[in-house]
């Protein structure tokens, strides 16, 4: 396959090929199914799942003294009766069903999710959190300490951690298949705690299989500014969970990542999020002249080739250059990976030119 990819990649300008045709028909699809973190199938959505699960199941090990199918050690005889079913709303996942341990004697009172409570807030961002790699022990174990409070002791909260992470551990390193049409990177901001409050970076990576299904390749934590470095060990981890090929890498220009990308994956496409490079555009321009950057900005990405769009940016600089000379200097330093999509269809060009495509930026 890493052949093929190879060989697709050097013949880009001409008639596609078999292989880029279903590579681009995969990403079609799957833009069709919704690659998403916060859908009814969402990444979010299974975490939560996960985490209320985990906590509830080891909040009943301290109701009742022992462990699941452990020896009964409390006065009453009182054992685990199974479980019942339970909607819960959240903010970003919306509707959630877990299922919640019961116990013999009905005297079981859960506190991560109470009885008769149904909505969650904030348990979205703290999932996303606990799942990244990167965080350290002490980090998860405050998140579930301001989630508990004073209503469990701190032994049940350092079970609930350590249950967590092995949980986690255990998602963070399944393996993952030999080829992806596409992988879309991008950063969403949490708030981490460990004493006070900070906000980080947590990266996810979103994959396309060649089955046209979305899967999530992983989260991992970083400080804000990462750089080549840091890039080499995601994409070492990927690779070392079994990914060998790439068709496209879509990222938000993230500073040493198209380099290392090269390194990993020589036959990949890396795509520049064109949504970004325009957002950072109006960010450098005044507010009176938007309207008209718009409009010559315009014809730069919906150009039909990259001559065109070459032309487009010379008449930006001739018009602008002077006034925002920061606006042409971004985006002559994104050109090599902003001119990828514009070897093909509208429709291929709104799904791979932006990591808006996975709906990361609306959890930001």
């Amino acid at each position: 396959m890493s052949a093929t990819l190879d060989a697709v990649a050097s013949r880009k300008k001409q008639e596609p090929s078999a292989e880029q045709k279903a590579a681009e028909e995969l990403v079609r699809r799957a833009r069709e199914q919704g690659l998403s973190l916060t859908g009814p199938d969402g990444l979010l959505k299974q975490l939560t799942k996960a985490v209320l699960e985990t906590a509830l199941d080891q909040e009943m090990t301290e109701h009742l003294g022992h462990e699941k199918n452990g020896q009964v050690v409390n006065e009453t005889g009182n054992v685990r009766n199974g479980t019942r079913a339970k909607t819960v709303l959240t903010e970003s996942t919306g509707q959630v069903g877990i299922e919640v341990p019961r116990d013999r004697d009905g005297t079981f009172e859960p506190q991560i999710v109470r009885k008769r409570q149904r909505r969650l807030s904030g348990v979205d961002e703290i999932v996303l959190s606990l799942y990244a790699k990167g965080l350290t022990t002490g980090e998860i174990s405050a998140h579930f300490a301001e989630i508990y409070g004073a209503s469990v002791s701190k032994e049940t909260i350092s079970r609930i951690t350590d249950k967590v992470i092995e949980e986690m551990q255990g998602w963070a390193a399944r393996p993952l298949d030999e080829v992806y049409a596409a992988v879309f990177i991008d950063a969403i901001v949490v708030k981490v705690r460990d004493g006070q409050v900070a906000n980080r970076p947590v990266y996810a990576a979103i994959g396309v299989t060649l089955a046209g299904e979305k899967d999530v390749l992983g989260l991992w934590a970083g400080l804000g500014g990462e750089g080549a470095k840091f890039w080499m060990s995601v994409l070492t981890d990927l690779r070392n969970r079994g990914i060998r090929d790439v068709f496209f890498v879509v990222c938000d220009g993230l500073k040493g990542l198209p380099e290392v990308v090269a390194n990993a994956w020589p036959a990949a496409i890396v795509q520049t999020c064109i949504v970004h490079l325009i957002r950072n555009t109006f960010r450098l321009t005044s507010r009176r002249d938007w309207d008209a950057m718009k409009r010559d900005v315009r014809p730069i990405y919906t150009a039909v080739n990259a001559d065109a769009a070459r032309a487009a940016l010379d008449e930006l600089a001739g018009k602008w250059g002077k006034r925002y000379g920061a606006v042409i200097r971004l985006w002559e330093s994104a050109w090599e990976e902003f001119i990828p999509f514009l070897d093909y269809d509208v429709e291929i060009r709104t799904v791979i030119c932006s990591t808006n495509a996975i709906v990361i930026s609306s959890l930001n």
